[in-house]
């Protein structure tokens, strides 16, 4: 580790009068649609904890700092100081960190609860990329957007295993439209893949039913190739998840959703592969050069350290 970063800082100091240059990175899966709203928090005291998850792309190694999520608070009066906690977590897409053994293998990998898990959220989230603010990972600030709005479908309550898992949805719902800002205390980094972003809000009193977006993904939005449907779960059907539109609500055709939410950030091609030995070394020397010094890396990326950077890399190198 000292000999890593030694390197690093004297290739920050070689490079440091060079230009600093960023290649930003924005993902934004467009305006709600008015279509559904999907439960998206922890456990409560008539609920079981209940996930929802969308997906989105990553072509270089990014640096994650800030998201946006929009959601229906119900019922409708209810305040905005009754948001608790809000906590985010990033899973790859399956069969990677999933047990495959319990499906029945291609080409459904089917389980005795879901029809599929093709293209779904994996079994289990990345640890590193896990980030609450009741511990002080995020931090989170809730807006109004509209005091009144209804979706014509919901999935609350409506969860439910093979052969009950087609429910039609929990039908129509109105309340509150709030959008949640969040900035990642540090960072969330991740290397190129295809990934699913699950957010949970804790609402006393109350709801948060996370909005669909159109899907295809149009303006304001970003489209990408391999946009996938919108997933979930609650506590008792996991580590399996079903699709809101095909498996939930179902019909013919079943509908399809995107889940409402931004991810901004910074990409940082020249970092290093995880699980290489050359990892950290590359990885630091490289923001020394695109940044010009680790301390303006630490402050552009969001990390409140050049400490906090290096360990978050060696984080996301052990990956």
């Amino acid at each position: 580790m000292k000999h890593l970063l030694v390197a690093a800082a004297v290739t920050a100091g070689v490079w440091l009068a060079t230009t600093a240059w960023a290649d930003p990175f924005l993902f934004d899966s467009g305006d709600p649609d008015g279509l559904v709203g999907a439960l998206s928090q922890p456990a409560g005291s008539e609920k079981f904890e209940t996930e929802t998850a969308d997906d989105f792309i990553l072509t270089e190694t990014t640096s994650i700092a800030q998201a946006t999520i929009t959601g229906l608070i119900v019922p409708s009066g209810t305040p905005l100081a009754s948001i608790g906690n809000v906590e985010v977590e990033v899973y790859h897409v399956f069969p990677t960190h999933s047990d495959v053994g319990r499906t029945s293998g291609p080409p459904k990998f089917s389980t005795a609860q879901v029809p599929t898990r093709v293209n779904s959220p994996a079994d289990v989230e990345i640890d590193d990329a896990t980030r609450d603010g009741s511990l002080g990972t995020l931090a989170f600030t809730p807006s109004l957007v509209n005091p009144r709005f209804s979706v014509g479908n919901t999935v609350v309550t409506g969860i439910n295993e093979l052969p009950d898992s087609t429910t039609l949805g929990d039908g129509p719902e109105t309340g509150e439209v709030v959008q949640i800002a969040i900035t990642f205390t540090p960072p969330i980094l991740l290397p190129p893949d295809h990934y699913f972003f699950r957010p949970e809000v804790q609402v006393a009193g109350g709801d948060f039913l996370y909005l669909s977006a159109p899907r295809p993904i149009v303006a304001p939005g970003t489209p990408f190739t391999r946009d996938l449907q919108a997933w979930i779960r609650n506590s008792d059907l996991a580590p399996d998840w079903l699709r809101i539109g095909t498996d939930i609500i179902g019909g013919t055709p079943a509908p399809t959703f995107n889940m409402t939410f931004s991810l901004a950030g910074e990409t940082l091609p020249q970092a290093g592969t995880p699980g290489l030995a050359n990892c950290q070394g590359e990885s630091l020397s490289a923001l020394a050069h695109q940044f010009g010094g680790l301390h303006a890396a630490a402050s552009a990326l969001g990390f409140p350290s050049v400490k906090a950077l290096q360990q978050s890399f060696g984080a996301f190198c052990e990956q």
